[in-house]
């Protein structure tokens, strides 16, 4: 999408910190870091979120979690646990309407979050 700031990133148009690159997902650094380990991972594929991505491609889906994962394992924090976040809609202040996975860690996560 033209307007699109994560398709802006996926395309390499727009500079964002990478940590992972896969031919169909990227992990880049949250600007705005929310853990000392705050991750976004993303299609390169526009979809608005999780659930349109689900229902239309579940193999990307599975590649989206798998990059998760991957990108806590590269960032050392598997052993003392992650959180992988999806925020849907206005309500879930989902900013940018791209899906995109949060992987936090780095710090106890408490709960319940937010």
């Amino acid at each position: 999408m033209r307007d699109c700031l994560f398709c802006g990133i996926a395309a390499g148009d727009t500079p964002a910190t990478l940590v992972l690159e896969r031919p169909r997902t990227l992990g880049f650094r949250d600007l705005n870091p929310q853990a000392p380990t705050h991750v976004l991972v993303i299609t390169r594929d526009h979809h608005a979120d999780v659930g349109t991505l689900a229902h239309a491609d579940p193999t990307l889906m599975a590649e989206l979690m798998a990059t998760g994962h991957d990108v806590a394992v590269q960032e050392g924090i598997t052993g003392t646990g992650y959180r992988s976040v999806f925020n849907s809609g206005r309500d879930a202040h989902q900013s940018v309407q791209h899906v995109h996975l949060h992987v936090l860690g780095g710090r106890d996560m408490g709960w319940p979050p937010g």
